[in-house]
């Protein structure tokens, strides 16, 4: 396939017609038509519909657009980069984050990147729900405990700890009566814990097994740590994010779960060629989070 001539298509896709294309890239009308045609002739299907006034793309040529516009777009910005000799990152860096790692940290991360590569325009997008990088228009996505993917690759950079806590006015389960046993107690969980999970306990409650009883569901894991503040029951919430609550006896810890860590990662697609802007910003963060922890009082509540 030529790499000119599909360079060429994705421009009148993307602008919709030959002359919008030709005022935008200063390449003449009959060049783009001459390649576009070529190209079909190539793949044997017609990739647009040719009107008198107007041009529309087939059912194969969308296709070929679809798949092929973000890929070209990174192989000519890797092009003006190495022939310029250009090794600072520029351009819109997109960036998907789950909201409670993008409310206690990225803003400040966000500003702090921003002054060290003033030439990359960042938008970073807070939400708990699964992206697909490429049909989603993502550089980077960070994740909570991913599951492996031949089609992602990237950096942990942060890790922590799952404790089970409570106030100090809800009685903690015994664990000499209770060895060998599961004990339910009432809790506040996410609205995506799986019906009939446990905690299995470890550290000094090792072999005591909870069973949840949801008393209530909630979707953000903030509201849950309000809810476990207030007494409504017990809760599994990461040890960075309650910290200070411990120490300060807002809560109480009944130990730490045995099955579950949590284990941030930074990610972009493996397909994709990794520009400066994503290899800078993937560093950056793993930069500021030394040896895999929030540095020293930088806990979030």
């Amino acid at each position: 396939m030529n790499l000119e001539a599909l360079s060429n298509f994705n421009l009148v896709a993307l602008h919709g017609g030959f002359g919008k294309a030709s005022r935008a890239s200063g390449r003449s009308k009959a060049t783009l038509s001459r390649q576009v045609m070529e190209l079909e002739e190539s793949l044997g299907v017609r990739l647009l519909e040719r009107g008198s006034h107007s041009l529309r793309l087939t059912e194969e040529g969308a296709a070929l657009f679809r798949r092929t516009a973000g890929p070209l777009s990174e192989i000519t910005e890797i092009g003006r980069e190495v022939g310029a000799g250009i090794a600072r990152p520029s351009g819109l860096l997109r960036i998907s984050a789950p909201l409670l790692f993008s409310h206690v940290a990225l803003g400040r991360l966000a500003a702090d990147y921003r002054h060290a590569f003033p030439d990359v325009r960042l938008e970073i997008t807070a939400e708990d729900r699964f992206v697909d990088l490429v049909e989603d228009g993502y550089d980077l996505v960070i994740r909570i405990n991913p599951r492996p993917s031949s089609d992602l690759v990237g950096r942990c950079f942060l890790r922590d700890q799952m404790l089970v806590v409570g106030s100090p006015t809800l009685a903690r389960p015994a664990l000499v009566a209770a060895v060998g046993t599961a004990t339910r107690v009432p809790a506040a969980v996410l609205t995506t814990m799986a019906e009939g999970s446990v905690w299995q306990m470890a550290d000094e409650l090792e072999g005591l097994t909870l069973i949840p009883d949801p008393v209530l569901r909630l979707s953000s894991i903030l509201m849950v740590r309000d809810a476990v503040r207030a007494g409504a029951g017990a809760g599994l919430l990461p040890l960075s994010m309650i910290a200070d609550d411990l120490a300060a006896g807002v809560l109480v810890s009944w130990g730490r779960v045995s099955h579950r860590g949590v284990e941030a990662w930074i990610l972009h697609a493996s397909r994709r060629l990794a520009s400066s802007k994503v290899t800078s910003f993937i560093q950056f963060l793993c930069d500021a989070f030394p040896n895999g922890g929030w540095p020293d009082g930088d806990r979030r509540t």
